[in-house]
């Protein structure tokens, strides 16, 4: 049973084996070509083909053009023959025309294989193994063939003045050739023609003599009639001009009379329209004039106006800058006002309750001080219960010294004394001295009025009593 099994699956592996070399091979056999290229496969079974002139004949080839197909391994084989255009040459050495005149021709064709079956069939079967190099070789032996049997039936001129001629007739006696073998040409240009006797330098001498001859004939035919013709002109021409004199010198003079009168119209018209043109002026001079005025006072009243609004703005600019400004300082002068009437309040109330304190301690101080003086007061009068009248008179002179001594002290503080005599004898210094006197003479009326002592009595019983104990003692 296990051999069995290994057994088919080596024959499965083989089947798939053959069958991936097979479609290998296949794949490889298949031949493919360009659209400018025909597949030429050679060596299968042969088969009767028919070609244009009514012949069957068998071949034992296929074709494949511009497309692929399967080869046949082992069997038949495969060439590629090329449909391109080749360009061919054609340079003769010197032939005879038909004049016996020896020329050389150079021209161009294009030929390739023609893409008729029967055509690529022939061509195959004749350049296949030479290619595009064997197609060339032949079509430029064929080409120069005709290129030759045409100029031995053709002129010079014929040739030199008919190319296009010469082109059509190389292509038509070179078709038949070039059909048998399976091409065609396309195109054929006849480049140049040349000789080396100079023949065609020589062949266009006479033509050119006979046009200088003609154009010399013709040119002194043509003085000829120009000469007469300017005969007959300056004879027409002066009889023209007497009658135009005539003519002219009439149509002065009556050019001259109307002038004459066409100028004073022009000038009676120029001077009416130069007073026009003056009063016109002076009319646009006015209004230019008022337009200005009405320019300028719009102006101004522009001018006003965007003054006024710039005024405005400011205004506005400043209202609000000062506004703000003046409420910034209003609001920090009502909170400096409410701190500085709080820091019054609170200080006037600190002082009123200092002063009050202070108040009270002064009246306590003044009371204790009265109660003092009281004291002292009631102790002087209770120890001047004990003086006698002689005591109190010398209390009293005692205090005179002091007395003068504070009337005379602001007259010790002056430092300079200007006196400025009156006249009448008196000096500055005895007037001050009696001012002195005077204030010292109404002393004893101050201190009665101011004690109820009268000084002078004082004095008079203080010096009676001394003058009593001085005789006093002399007695004794």
């Amino acid at each position: 049973m296990e051999f069995s099994t290994i057994n088919l699956l080596i024959l499965l592996c083989t089947i798939i084996v053959a069958m991936t070399l097979i479609i290998v091979a296949f794949a490889k056999q298949y031949k493919k070509v360009g659209p400018n290229e025909v597949l030429i496969i050679s060596g299968g079974r042969m088969k009767k083909v028919k070609d244009p002139d009514g012949t069957v004949r068998k071949i034992g080839y296929r074709m494949s053009i511009g497309g692929g197909t399967f080869v046949k391994p082992f069997i038949e084989q495969i060439q590629v023959l090329p449909l391109e255009v080749y360009s061919v040459n054609i340079k003769t050495p010197e032939v005879l025309t038909s004049q016996g005149v020896h020329i050389i021709a150079e021209g161009t064709a294009q030929v390739k294989i023609d893409s008729d079956v029967h055509m690529i069939r022939r061509a195959a079967e004749q350049f296949l193994s030479s290619g595009g190099e064997g197609i060339r070789d032949v079509s430029l032996s064929v080409l120069e063939g005709c290129v030759r049997a045409i100029l031995g039936s053709m002129t010079v001129e014929e040739i030199y003045q008919n190319r296009e001629q010469f082109s059509e007739k190389v292509i038509q006696n070179s078709k038949d050739d070039f059909e048998r073998m399976g091409l065609e040409v396309l195109s054929f240009a006849l480049k140049d023609i040349s000789d080396t006797k100079g023949y065609l330098a020589a062949l266009g001498q006479p033509r050119i003599a006979q046009v200088k001859k003609d154009a010399a004939i013709a040119q002194a035919e043509t003085d000829k009639d120009a000469s007469i013709k300017a005969a007959h002109a300056r004879k027409d021409g002066d009889i023209a001009k007497l009658k135009a004199e005539s003519e002219i010198a009439k149509a002065n003079r009556d050019y001259e009379a109307q002038r004459s009168e066409y100028q004073a119209d022009i000038n009676q018209k120029r001077a009416l329209a130069d007073l026009s043109y003056e009063l016109e002026k002076h009319k646009i001079a006015q209004k230019i004039k008022k337009e200005e005025s009405q320019v300028k006072l719009i102006e101004k009243e522009q001018a006003i106006k965007i003054e006024e609004m710039e005024i405005a703005r400011k205004e506005r600019e400043l209202d609000a800058s000062v506004k703000k400004t003046a409420d910034a300082r209003k609001y920090q002068a009502k909170a400096e006002t409410e701190a500085e009437s709080y820091r019054i309040h609170e200080e006037a109330k600190a002082k009123s309750q200092a002063q009050r304190l202070e108040g009270a301690a002064e009246a306590e101080l003044i009371r204790a001080k009265g109660e003092a003086e009281a004291e002292v007061m009631r102790q002087k009068a209770e120890s001047w219960k004990d003086y006698n009248e002689a005591m109190i008179y010398k209390m009293v002179i005692d205090a005179l010294p002091e007395l003068a001594r504070a009337i005379s002290e602001p007259l010790s503080k002056v430092e300079k004394i200007v006196m400025v005599g009156s006249g009448d004898g008196s000096t500055g210094v005895s007037k001050i001295t009696e001012q002195v006197a005077q204030v010292m003479a109404q002393l004893p009326t101050v201190v009665e009025s101011l004690s109820g002592v009268d000084l002078t009595k004082l004095l008079e019983k203080f010096a009676g009593e001394k003058k009593v104990k001085e005789e006093s003692k002399k007695k004794q």
